[in-house]
């Protein structure tokens, strides 16, 4: 009797985009909790939680639209992938300009939690990119 390994449901959605994804906005959620609990207030903006928020599902909507596309052959993957960065870059900045035109208080920190968390979102990016690009090559 020949035996089918199959690994659980939660260790594919876990290896996915989405899973790998969602344990990534896990680990900033924790990381923001920790740090309001060590800094002062004024360090972690109010709006820090709709940040992340944002940014997980900009990254959702681009991730798959991208691998959709890279599935489909007929689009060149560099083009793919800078279309999604400049999409996500424009969206960054829509979203910034939203924000602060509703009259934020404090601004200054606002940008700069926002960015930090822009280019960790870059950085998950970059490392899913980096993966794919070692798949193809071999």
């Amino acid at each position: 009797m020949k035996q089918q390994s199959s690994s659980p449901a939660y260790l594919k959605f876990l290896s996915s985009f989405s899973g790998k994804l969602l344990l990534f906005t896990g680990m900033i959620s924790l990381l923001v909790v920790a740090l309001q609990s060590f800094l002062k207030p004024g360090f972690i903006h109010n709006n820090i939680w709709l940040i992340i928020l944002f940014y997980a599902l900009l990254t959702l909507a681009t991730g798959n639209i991208s691998e959709k596309l890279l599935q489909n052959k007929k689009y060149n993957s560099v083009s793919v992938l800078m279309g999604g960065i400049v999409f996500r870059l424009l969206a960054s900045l829509a979203f910034v300009f939203v924000v602060l035109k509703m009259g934020d208080e404090n601004i200054l920190w606002f940008v700069v939690n926002f960015f930090a968390v822009y280019l960790l979102y870059l950085l998950f990016d970059i490392y899913g990119l980096i993966t794919n690009l070692r798949l193809h090559l071999k």
